[in-house]
């Protein structure tokens, strides 16, 4: 169970929540929402016990598991199958079985008996922590999240980024936790694993908390939502699921508006009253209190909810370009052992549309990321065309400095923009004020993702790579991009799971990875986006 009592989160100067109270206990299946930017990741870091809060107390009992939008993987040279088991302490006695394994094949007769009694110490305990029925649960959550034998048994280095986020997911849920805190792990899930994870959390018997702009998860899922209102620096609290919160923050929000309108008009009629009294000195004490009852009607009432800001995108004006920007021939890449794909050739006109489909470990990012100049091709290679101005956006933010600050960050972007325009564009993009010193690090999922769309903005890129440009984001934020996307003049390389993005970009063609297979755009292929 966790229990926050009266706390303030901040960051910086801005009050983010004030004098909150509030617990998760089992079968508390609440949706934290709110506005990108009010504070809903800082908030799960502190339950989860990674910060701390600015006031009051956050109390936990019982192991708590918590997916944070960037998740961290440790050791990337360990396998991605042990980083699971890790979850209930049976990587350490698996590795000491197979290290017992290959010393039993000695021909030396005492270092082969020292080996077997290893490896009995080593089952005794993997099997005191569940043993083989435990990995065999470990496979089927791993599988259900899209993740075959294949990628378990391959280092996490060696992996993409949406996997090994799948991975800390999979760890998450194969751990004992009585309280699970997920920050968007819809993310780099596809529609099958989707599905998996809505019905898995249906019938979750502890607690969680679910940050998710995966309306039909939240919907399926909640029991309880909690609306972090950033203009109110408070948390609403609403004991019904997700359908029926809809509708009561609409009621809420109805019956604010109403009250405030009648004790406005008598607050009115009392403040005219009490000026006429004042002209008579008999009644000066009588205006006194009239005034001050008009004081008590007005600020007695709840605050009214102001309109969330939305972030104003439209992707810049391209530079100049010759007819071919951008060239890439006979691209392979593997990592390891691990082929992702061979021979891929790729021309992107000026101005054209292209969507990169596969399922998930096919190579969309690595692809990217090649064509992006971030990485290097094992063979072949990426041939620049005249002119070309390359806008890259990663899912996993790479191109963002974390120890620089928002405004060093646009400043390194467009070096020879000035610094009100700079100023002014980070501000179409709600940072304003003291948030363009933040540090990148502090930032949630969808602030990073306005401030490397910002950065975009002030490129005039004529070619743009966007590896998962919607992810992290709200609603009206998503609505901005898909309507940048749609009117956009230059080239565009996209890979998405949005379905909604995907009809935005209205592509003319397609890359099926890993194959590399290029074919013309049609409705046919819509549906391979959410399963990609």
């Amino acid at each position: 169970m966790i229990t926050a009592s009266h706390v303030e989160v901040r960051v910086g100067a801005r009050i983010l929540l004030e004098d909150a109270s509030f617990r998760v206990g089992p079968g508390d299946r609440i949706g934290l929402v709110g506005r990108n930017g009010a504070g809903k990741t800082t908030l799960t870091k502190m339950l989860a016990g990674e910060g701390q809060p600015a006031a009051g107390a956050i109390h936990s009992s019982g192991p708590v598991g918590y997916l944070p939008q960037d998740p961290r993987t440790g050791d990337l040279d360990v396998i991605a199958r042990d980083r699971i088991l890790s979850a209930r302490g049976l990587d350490e006695a698996v590795r000491r079985m197979r290290a017992a394994e290959k010393a039993m094949g000695s021909a030396n007769a005492a270092e082969h008996d020292k080996a077997m009694r290893r490896y009995a110490n080593a089952e005794t305990a993997f099997l005191a922590a569940g043993g083989y029925a435990a990995e065999s649960e470990a496979a089927v959550i791993a599988s259900s999240l899209g993740l075959p034998d294949r990628v378990l048994d391959q280092p996490l280095g060696t992996l993409s980024g949406g996997q090994r986020r799948r991975i800390e997911l999979a760890r998450i849920l194969f751990g004992d936790n009585e309280v699970l805190l997920l920050d968007e792990p819809t993310n780099h899930l596809d529609a099958d694993s989707i599905v998996w994870l809505r019905d898995y959390l249906k019938n979750y018997k502890g607690g969680f908390i679910v940050i998710s702009h995966d309306a039909k998860l939240v919907e399926a899922c909640v029991n309880k939502v909690f609306h972090l209102d950033a203009n109110r620096s408070v948390i609403d609290i609403y004991n019904v699921g997700w359908k029926a919160y809809l509708e009561q923050r609409e009621a809420d929000e109805r019956r604010r508006k109403r009250e405030r309108a009648n004790a406005e008009k008598k607050a009115d009629a009392l403040f005219a009253q009490a000026d006429k009294m004042r002209a008579k000195a008999t009644k000066t004490v009588a205006a006194q209190n009239m005034a001050r009852r008009a004081e008590r009607l007005i600020s007695g009432l709840e605050a009214e909810r102001a309109s969330d800001k939305v972030a104003k995108l439209r992707f810049p004006k391209p530079a100049p370009c010759g007819k071919t920007p951008l060239m890439a021939s006979g691209l392979s890449k593997s990592y390891g052992s691990l082929e992702i794909f061979t021979d891929v050739d790729l021309a992107v006109d000026r101005g054209s549309k292209v969507v990169i489909l596969g399922l998930n470990g096919a190579g969309k990012t690595t692809l990217l990321r090649l064509l992006g100049g971030i990485e290097k091709p094992d063979t072949g290679g990426v041939e620049p065309g005249h002119g070309l101005k390359l806008g890259y956006y990663a899912q996993e933010h790479e191109t963002l400095d974390p120890e620089r600050t928002v405004l060093e960050n646009m400043r390194s972007a467009a070096p020879d923009l000035d610094l009100v325009e700079v100023r002014k564009t980070l501000g179409s993009f709600l940072f304003s004020g003291d948030d363009v010193d933040k540090p990148v690090a502090v930032l949630s999922g969808g602030e990073k993702t306005r401030l490397a769309l910002a950065t975009l903005v002030v490129s005039s890129a004529n070619v743009l790579l966007l590896d998962e440009p919607t992810n992290n984001l709200d609603p009206a934020s998503r609505a901005e991009i898909l309507g940048a996307l749609s009117t956009y003049e230059g080239a565009v390389v996209l890979v998405t799971h949005d379905e909604g993005a995907v009809d935005a970009l209205n592509p003319e063609r397609l890359i099926l990875l890993p194959d590399g297979v290029e074919d013309l755009w049609n409705d046919g292929y819509r549906d391979l986006v959410a399963l990609a």
